[in-house]
């Protein structure tokens, strides 16, 4: 991957970049075959109600397709991009519907998994830091090169345009040594090998919503946030800060998930390198690619296929899926001492109310009641009124957190503009 010029006024610590003075917000979230976007109002503090639109594009390097939807849901625009489009040809698209429609850029945010040690803040882009976030890359394959690779492509083709970068991980730098340590050589955590935690913009949104939900008791309350989806991880939270989560030094540890095996003792790992001949190389595309609901149900790594398909295997992967969450739960709860409240959120979190039933009929010991009607109907609260432990569901929104970020670096007393 090239090194990009970004923003040619950024330099960290140092002067700021110096975009428009009221343009708009672009966020971006880039995939392996994926772009999704939004746009929120520059000139004023980013809301549920300064969102211009969102949209995606769906099939990079195959059959690709542009969508952009108003804030309200509706349908903007629709229509195939050229055969095997890649992401510069994706974000070529999306700057031409930016300037059909008016708008003028001021910055761009991009969620990157991985900030590394270092980066636990909201990173303006540079040379110094995009090479930083290069060298995380083998910390977070899935994601890291798509996110750089956005930023550099948007560099290209809107040179003079401020980046920023928000981290997943940095949500998590709160957690105490003890929950981030690996019991290794103290050479290897010296050299950054420890537990960082990913999902921690949706897990920032959530905690920042809390009170609109839980009242005085997000204040002090011992929540736990179940992020599910084709990515799961549980986040616990005391005081809305990140205490203990179950991903760890990559994105593929954890609880099952859609292709991801999540937890696996690394003896696993030692013995198909040693006994069955298996490369690094194919090690990784397993257990990245090839394992979780996909692998354990031999069918499919979509929750909706697996819960209305009566094949036997299809089961057991949703099995292990709630076992391995309920297990985590405990495990959580033990680290909060205790639990208030229990968080659903992302695809299959917001969606599978069957899968939301078994997660909390696995709590039930922990003192949470189940409403089933008010689970069926979506929520936000799903308990029932008597539950020592009540159970919600809130959707989260990580491009908001970003567009907050983009603001708050924009309007701080260090922001500085030089032509």
């Amino acid at each position: 991957m090239g090194t990009a010029t970004v923003g040619a006024h950024a330099v960290n610590g140092r002067q700021r970049p110096a975009p428009a003075d009221c343009g708009d917000v672009l966020i971006l979230n880039a995939g392996s075959s994926s772009l999704k976007f939004a746009l929120y109002a520059g000139d004023r503090h980013p809301a549920a109600n300064t969102l211009i639109w969102r949209g995606y594009c769906a099939g990079i390097g195959g059959a690709a397709r542009f969508v952009v939807r108003g804030a309200d849901g509706g349908m903007l625009a629709e229509r195939a991009l050229a055969p095997a489009a890649d992401h510069a040809q994706a974000l070529a698209a999306m700057l031409e519907w930016v300037g059909a429609t008016g708008h003028a850029l001021g910055m761009a945010g991009h969620r990157v998994v991985h900030g590394g040690s270092q980066h636990t803040a909201p990173l303006w882009l540079d040379a110094q830091a995009l090479a930083d976030l290069r060298a995380q890359i083998p910390l977070a394959p899935l994601h890291q090169p798509h996110a750089l690779a956005a930023i550099d492509a948007l560099s290209a083709l809107h040179p003079r345009l401020p980046q920023l970068a928000c981290f997943d991980t940095a949500f998590h730098a709160s957690q105490p040594p003890v929950a981030t340590a690996f019991a290794l050589p103290r050479a290897l955590t010296a050299e950054g090998v420890r537990r960082y935690g990913f999902h921690g913009l949706s897990c920032e949104y959530i905690a920042s919503v809390l009170p609109d939900f839980l009242g005085a008791q997000a204040t002090n309350g011992r929540v736990i946030v179940a992020h599910l989806g084709a990515g799961a991880s549980l986040s616990a939270l005391r005081q809305r800060r990140s205490v203990a989560t179950t991903m760890g030094f990559t994105a593929l540890d954890g609880l099952v998930m859609g292709r991801r095996c999540g937890n696996l003792d690394p003896g696993v790992v030692l013995y198909l390198l040693q006994h069955k001949g298996m490369s690094a190389a194919q090690v990784a595309d397993l257990l990245h690619q090839h394992s979780g609901l996909l692998g354990v149900s031999g069918i499919s790594d979509d929750m909706r296929e697996l819960l209305a398909s009566a094949d036997p295997h299809a089961r057991e992967a949703i099995d292990l899926f709630v076992y391995r969450i309920g297990r985590e739960i405990g495990s959580l709860a033990a680290a909060l001492g205790g639990l208030d409240a229990l968080v659903f959120t992302a695809g299959i979190g917001e969606h599978a109310a069957e899968i939301r039933r078994r997660v909390c009929e696995q709590a039930a010991w922990l003192g949470l009641g189940l409403d089933e009607a008010a689970n069926t109907a979506g929520g936000p609260c799903i308990s029932s009124a008597d539950a020592a432990v009540s159970a919600w569901v809130i959707p989260t929104d990580e491009d908001l957190v970003i567009a907050r970020h983009a603001w708050d670096l924009r309007q701080s007393p260090n922001y500085r503009t030089q032509r």
